[in-house]
């Protein structure tokens, strides 16, 4: 599970975060919408402690990111908005390699390779080198590297850019399945229509504050009315004309 409280982050005297607090259960996919701008990647790249906050803590699965990360990031994955992947290596010798450092031993990991790519279907270019992969590829491999370890916490950042309509619907089912296994899935993205289908809860951010969070249910009856989750953001995003 994931734990923040009282979680901020300033930037001179610009505010990143104000005072975030949030609990996220195990097996739960949790849905984190907001503006450009409104603190989205901060809160990520303080949750996988690429970014130190300037106050409060994360916990992952009971353990402090600041203080034990090494040990927080046993039970985490991440997969940011643009895969990274060392070009000179095929889809396959990357996925050696990250199970390398996980010190998962050999034949564990060529078990799991065979099942990711099967699962990604990425047998056609997984030995190809990197460097010749477009976008989706890229991310299919990425997506397989987060899981070789069986994370009990998975952090991804825009999920569906780039990706053609099966590669969307086989992270989508990924997702699912994740959680049925008890992982915790918190997922950023601008892709409403997808936090509509897969989220079991909801948080809007905006200027550095949730401003509503809860299911879909619960937001719609913050608005109101019967609505998509579309028109709920745009309506508690909408910033005010001056007059």
């Amino acid at each position: 599970m994931i734990k923040i409280e009282g979680l901020s982050k300033h930037y001179g005297n610009k505010v990143g975060l104000k005072k975030l607090d949030l609990t996220i259960k195990s097996g739960e996919i949790f849905a984190f919408l907001g503006p450009n701008g409104a603190g989205k990647t901060t809160t990520i790249k303080m949750m996988v402690g690429l970014l130190r906050p300037t106050t409060g803590t994360i916990t992952i699965c009971d353990k402090d990111i600041i203080k034990e990360t090494i040990a927080a990031k046993k039970y985490l994955a991440y997969v940011p908005d643009q895969p990274y992947l060392y070009d000179k290596l095929t889809g396959r010798e990357f996925l050696e390699f990250v199970a390398l450092m996980y010190k998962i031993p050999l034949q564990v990991a060529t078990e799991k390779i065979e099942k990711l790519t099967a699962l990604f279907s990425s047998y056609e270019y997984v030995d190809r080198l990197t460097e010749n992969y477009s976008h989706g590829m890229k991310q299919r491999i990425v997506f397989s590297a987060a899981l070789i370890h069986d994370p009990q916490v998975l952090v991804v950042d825009e999920p569906m850019v780039g990706l053609d309509p099966k590669s969307a619907a086989i992270v989508k089912n990924v997702f699912k399945d994740q959680a049925a296994k008890g992982t915790t899935v918190f997922v950023s993205t601008h892709s409403l229509d997808v936090a509509e289908q897969i989220a079991d809860r909801i948080a809007i951010i905006k200027h550095g504050e949730i401003i509503a969070l809860g299911t879909l249910e619960e937001l719609r009856k913050r608005v109101q009315k019967e609505a998509r989750l579309e028109d709920i953001f745009l309506e508690l995003t909408e910033e005010e004309q001056p007059n």
